[in-house]
């Protein structure tokens, strides 16, 4: 009888112990972040943001400073109708030089901890095929991880209203970039880069897009960079050091508005 009790316990706290060891989460930084690079296409460089400061690259730049006990130097590098490579069916009509050209000078140049890559969006709709832009895409995160050693996000392919309206930009619909996004979702895991899943934040609603169907407004701008901050908050504890410093020094706030609601609610019953 005592057999299968000790047996049972041994799996408890075998179990437990397990749970334990891989419950332990992983802190990709822990130091604040000190040069953050930005290498993406027009909604990188600000799209339709009614002022720089309201771009996501600019927003998210805030969040990160309003949270680690040091200020970013944010570099801001995208380019408007960029694609990912030369390789790129619709290079020749794209603005220059592709990601692939200018990752060196315009990421690994600036010897960032921090590199947000944000493409697949103009590949998808100009018709690149999938697995060229995977190669590519690899290639880059790759590189710039073995000679920076930052921490990579990916960002992928925003949502947009007018996928007929901007040829040569016109050959996908909500389908093919759900399928790029899924692609780069086990890049990023092969890669062990993080993701932000921008395209679910955005939740497909129109009001975020702009009226040329295909930027983000700035409502779309703040949900972005809500979103990259969130994946960059769980997974660097960098970015809680303020936190914790300002909890030292705190003054009790709570009690004061709490016995303010008690009394509001006690003299209402007795007024009755």
């Amino acid at each position: 009888m005592n057999f299968p009790f000790r047996s049972f316990a041994f799996v408890i706290v075998v179990g437990l112990a397990a749970v334990s060891i891989m419950g332990k989460k992983r802190d990709y930084r822990s130091q604040p972040f000190r040069v953050a690079v930005a290498l993406g296409e027009s909604t990188t460089a600000g799209g339709t943001a009614t002022t720089p400061e309201l771009s996501w690259v600019s927003l998210l730049a805030d969040l990160i400073n309003e949270n680690q006990v040091e200020p970013v130097r944010m570099v801001n590098n995208g380019i408007g109708a960029n694609l990912i490579s030369p390789r790129s069916p619709t290079y020749q009509t794209s603005e220059h030089p592709s990601a692939l050209e200018r990752y060196q000078e315009h990421v690994i140049a600036y010897d960032p901890d921090l590199v947000l890559v944000s493409y697949g969006f103009n590949d998808a709709r100009g018709g690149t095929p999938l697995a060229q832009f995977l190669e590519d895409l690899r290639h880059i995160v790759l590189d710039i991880k073995k000679q920076t050693r930052a921490v990579v996000v990916l960002v992928n392919a925003y949502f947009l209203t007018d996928f007929d309206g901007h040829a040569p930009y016109d050959q996908a619909g909500v389908a093919v970039l759900q399928g790029y996004n899924s692609a780069m979702k086990q890049l990023a895991a092969e890669c062990d880069v993080l993701l932000a899943d921008v395209f679910a934040a955005e939740g497909q609603a129109p009001w975020m897009i702009d009226t040329d169907g295909v930027h983000p407004n700035n409502l779309g701008h703040r949900v972005i960079a809500n979103r990259i901050f969130e994946v960059l908050a769980q997974n660097c504890s960098a970015l809680s050091g303020k936190a914790f410093q300002q909890r030292k020094s705190m003054k009790q706030w709570r009690p004061a508005r709490e016995k303010q609601i008690q009394q509001e609610y006690y003299d209402k019953r007795k007024a009755r």
